[in-house]
């Protein structure tokens, strides 16, 4: 095995690629003064956040609240899986394991509470 080879492996076995993209994401959400500084403090917080499950979010509920809106355009409280997936897509999230059929509907609580347990469950696996 080349020694790239090796190297993309090792990467991808520690996930490395993804702590990455998910940390760079955060940075240009929050867009700190002190960008080391706000990157060491989150690397903290999920080492901490294994024991206390309290995880830093790319989003907060009022973000949540806000984009579920623009998803329901007409109001009517739910949107529908494929717009879920759509949403869950766009802010870097799999979509792999998602259980529901096309034709349900998806709740405000629901798709507020589904976005934190992934948030919560790509964090865990760094």
């Amino acid at each position: 095995m080349a020694r790239e080879e090796e190297g993309c492996k090792y990467l991808e076995q520690h996930k490395i690629p993804d702590l990455l993209h998910n940390l760079s994401a955060l940075l240009l959400y929050h867009r700190p003064e002190k960008p080391r500084e706000f990157l060491i403090q989150t690397l903290e917080k999920i080492k901490l956040a294994r024991m206390t499950n309290d995880y830093p979010y790319l989003l907060d509920e009022a973000n949540l609240n806000a984009m579920f809106d623009m998803l329901d355009t007409a109001g009517e409280g739910y949107i529908t899986v494929p717009q879920y997936k759509g949403a869950l897509q766009s802010i870097g999230l799999t979509t792999d394991d998602i259980v529901y059929s096309d034709e349900e509907k998806i709740t405000s609580d629901v798709f507020k509470e589904n976005v934190m347990k992934k948030f919560a469950a790509m964090w865990s696996a760094f």
